[in-house]
C-alpha cells in the first residue's frame, strides 16, 4: 500500500487492485479509530478523513490492521433488483461476450453481485461479480444523458444510474427501484459490501 497526504484531515492509501482495496477497507471499517470521521472506498484506494490527532497515528493504524475477506464479516442484507432488459446496448453488449442478447441476461441474473464502492452520484454504486463475462468497455461516444435507473455495464462493474446524467456506460436494461431516496434510512439502496440480485421482469 501507499499513503498520501490529502491535506491535513485526510490520507489516500492506494493499493495494487480492486480485491486489495476492498479487503483492506473491510479490515479498516471492521476495526475503527476512534478519530477517523470516514472511510471511503474507490477501485484502487481508500481516502480516509481524521480529526483531533496527528497524520502518523493514522497512518500507523492503517499500516497494522489486517485485511478482511467477505466471508469473515456478518452478511448484510441482500437486495434484489427487478430488471426489464430493455437497454439500446443489449445486443451490442451481446455481441461484445459472444453470448447473444439472451445469454447476457442470463449471465446477469445468474450470479450475484457485490457493491464494492459507491461514488459518481448520490446512489449509484460499482458492483462486482466473479464471473468475468460481462467485462466489457465503456461505449466509445459517452451519451449526454442517461435516464435514471439505466442499468449498465463498464468494465469489470455493473451499475444502475440513480438520476438522469451523462454517461458512457453500456445499458442493457432499466429498473423502476429508486437507488436514492431522502426519507429511506440510508438513502442510497447500495451500500458497500450488500450483495445484489438482478431479476428479469
Amino acid at each position: 500500500m501507499r499513503l498520501l497526504d490529502m491535506g491535513d484531515r485526510a490520507l489516500l492509501v492506494e493499493f495494487d487492485d480492486l480485491a486489495s482495496t476492498l479487503a483492506h477497507y473491510r479490515g479498516l471499517a471492521a476495526q475503527p479509530h476512534p478519530a477517523v470521521t470516514d472511510l471511503v472506498p474507490a477501485a484502487r484506494t481508500v481516502l480516509v478523513q481524521f480529526r483531533g490527532t496527528r497524520r502518523d497515528a493514522v497512518a500507523a493504524w492503517v499500516r497494522a490492521t489486517a485485511p478482511l475477506t467477505a466471508d469473515e464479516l456478518p452478511p448484510a442484507d441482500p437486495v434484489t433488483v427487478p430488471v426489464r432488459y430493455d437497454g439500446p446496448d443489449l445486443d451490442e453488449v451481446g455481441e461484445l461476450t459472444g453470448l447473444g442478447a439472451d445469454g447476457v441476461v442470463a449471465a446477469h441474473t445468474g450470479q450475484v453481485w457485490t457493491v464494492a464502492f459507491a461514488g459518481f452520484s448520490p446512489g449509484f454504486g460499482y458492483l462486482v461479480a466473479a464471473d468475468d463475462t460481462l467485462h466489457v468497455p465503456r461505449r466509445a461516444t459517452p451519451r449526454t444523458r442517461v435516464p435514471a435507473g439505466a442499468v449498465g455495464l463498464a468494465g469489470e462493474f455493473s451499475g444502475i444510474y440513480p438520476r438522469p446524467s451523462p454517461g458512457g456506460w453500456q445499458l442493457i436494461g432499466t429498473t423502476t427501484e429508486p437507488m436514492w431516496d431522502v426519507d429511506r434510512d440510508p438513502p442510497a439502496l447500495l451500500q458497500p459490501g450488500v450483495t445484489v440480485t438482478f431479476v428479469a421482469v
